[in-house]
């Protein structure tokens, strides 16, 4: 079988590299007849969840062109992103109320995708939402992610980033959908003030939003990204 470096290689030529290290590689590659271009991620992980998003197109997701097992790690294939993230605007200040609502309800569509197919993100943060050339908002990096299974008491290993993490990630508990909705009252609490709520807590008509999206006990936090999204 004819391997998936050997093609890449043929097909597309190196532009830059967003990050590279021994347990990841993402670079940016441009087709070299067609002139388009392709993010190329290589990881150590699982690629089940890769594969799921192969078939699926969203607004608010990259599209994932393939995805393939190579020399023992994840290769894959997406859509490359114009735009900035969220990191990069938070450089240069904070969100409105607003400006703020509006981001997380586009990351709430993206999750209401991911959770229909029993993905849980698990690294939601600044750096992982972008937003394109056109406005749109679209949840980025996979490689955290985990399928949803429902008879596993805990996740098999802590993966995410702290401050972001939920508490269940630690090995309290299974990771399910309100791990995200953790993570995501994390984000729109830094989005508004600049700080871990933990130090800050915005003083904002989202105040409430945000104390029950971080509860530290599952069950009372927002049950579905879709019911977070109606109360912004």
């Amino acid at each position: 079988m004819y391997g998936f470096e050997n093609i890449i290689a043929e097909q597309f030529s190196f532009v830059k590299a967003l990050r590279k290290d021994e347990n990841k590689s993402v670079i940016v590659m441009r087709h070299r007849q067609l002139e388009t271009y392709v993010v190329v991620r290589k990881f150590k992980g699982d690629i089940a969840v890769y594969k799921k998003l192969e078939s699926i197109s969203h607004p608010n997701l990259p599209r994932i062109y393939g995805a393939y097992e190579c020399d023992g790690r994840c290769c894959v294939t997406e859509e490359y992103i114009d735009g900035i993230t969220v990191a990069d605007v938070l450089a240069g200040g904070l969100y409105t109320v607003q400006g703020a609502s509006r981001v997380v309800k586009e990351i709430c569509n993206a999750l209401e995708a991911l959770h229909s197919l029993d993905i849980i993100h698990r690294d939601i943060k600044p750096e992982n939402v972008m937003i394109d050339s056109a406005g749109t908002v679209k949840l980025i990096d996979f490689d955290a992610a985990r399928i949803y299974k429902a008879y596993q008491p805990l996740d098999t290993s802590f993966v995410g980033t702290a401050g972001f993490a939920a508490p269940e990630q630690y090995g309290i508990n299974q990771t399910d959908p309100r791990s995200d909705i953790f993570a995501l009252g994390i984000l729109l609490n830094i989005m508004l003030t600049g700080e871990h709520p933990s130090k800050r807590l915005c003083d904002s008509r989202l105040k409430k939003v945000v104390e029950k999206c971080i509860n530290v006990d599952p069950n009372k936090r927002y049950s579905s990204a879709q019911e977070l999204a109606q109360k912004l």
